[in-house]
């Protein structure tokens, strides 16, 4: 009886959140442990499944940079990378987009509608929802390495409003119709602006953002947009944390309320941080 009724006690913790949240729209960044792990997999699925039976309308953006480095190793083609970024030359952007958008955004789909779910897979090409550019970098050529020029949300608002869950892959294409590699948190975060979304939620293989990045006690529960400037400037953020504060950035700084960078290796994390008084990770607000 006693675990009955602390079931029913996290329903009614729940419920305030319910309602909060209802028809609010929430994109989601999935990467790290959580699309690696199988059990992990199976959890962020089900809670995905589970914000839409509420009312909510999630978003999935996806990376997949391991399997691509997996990928290309079988084939005995060496990854290079600039500054965090995939050197992206023909061969390598065919292999980028039948990872990520033949294999794991199909997988992704799969898993959500094994939950009970109506999931769509895309990519940045579909509906012209992601148009792109190159990245220019001065005095290197990344190949296909490309950023965001433009959203076209219509495709999104068109499937969440017929009961689909959107779950798109960060490829996108110039308006000449050249394919290009994009990072999925800074497509997360144009798109959560785009969307004028309630959240953005960034799953990571970290807690959040540390104050003493060495320290995992170093919690950093809530940060606005210049305190996060301040750390980047004091190198405490650094690395591969900088694209997703900055998508975080880009994000508020397009309407968005909040966002939150939490640990994905956490079962159910994404219940966890929207749907209890604590939560969990590092909140960004304005």
């Amino acid at each position: 009886m006693e675990e009955l009724i602390k079931k029913a006690g996290i329903l009614v913790e729940a419920l305030p959140y319910i309602q909060k949240f209802a028809g609010k729209t929430v994109v989601i960044k999935y990467g790290g442990a959580a699309m690696i792990d199988d059990n992990l997999k199976e959890m962020v699925t089900a809670d995905i499944v589970l914000m839409k039976y509420v009312g909510i309308n999630p978003v999935v953006i996806h990376g997949g940079g391991p399997e691509i480095s997996a990928l290309m190793d079988r084939l005995g083609k060496k990854s290079q990378f600039y500054q965090g970024l995939r050197i992206t030359d023909d061969e390598t952007m065919e292999l980028v987009e039948m990872v990520l958008v033949g294999k794991i955004n199909q997988q992704i789909v799969t898993l959500i509608n094994k939950h009970g779910g109506k999931a769509v897979g895309l990519s940045g090409k579909d509906g012209n929802l992601i148009q792109a550019r190159k990245k220019n970098i001065p005095d290197r050529d990344l190949g296909w390495v490309g950023e965001v020029e433009a959203i076209n949300p219509r495709i999104i608002i068109t499937l969440h409003q017929e009961g689909f869950i959107p779950v798109a892959a960060p490829v996108g294409a110039d308006i000449n119709g050249n394919t290009y590699n994009l990072n999925a948190d800074t497509v997360a975060g144009n798109l959560a602006a785009a969307l004028q979304a309630d959240k953005l939620v960034l799953l990571t293989d970290v807690a959040g953002i540390l104050s003493q990045p060495e320290n995992p006690q170093s919690l950093l529960s809530t940060l606005t947009v210049k305190g996060i400037e301040t750390l980047i400037e004091n190198k405490i953020i650094s690395a591969g944390m900088l694209p997703k504060v900055d998508a975080c950035i880009v994000a508020l700084k397009g309407g968005v309320n909040k966002t939150h960078i939490i640990d994905g290796r956490i079962p159910h994390a994404i219940l966890l941080e929207i749907f209890t008084d604590r939560g969990i990770g590092t909140e960004i607000v304005r």
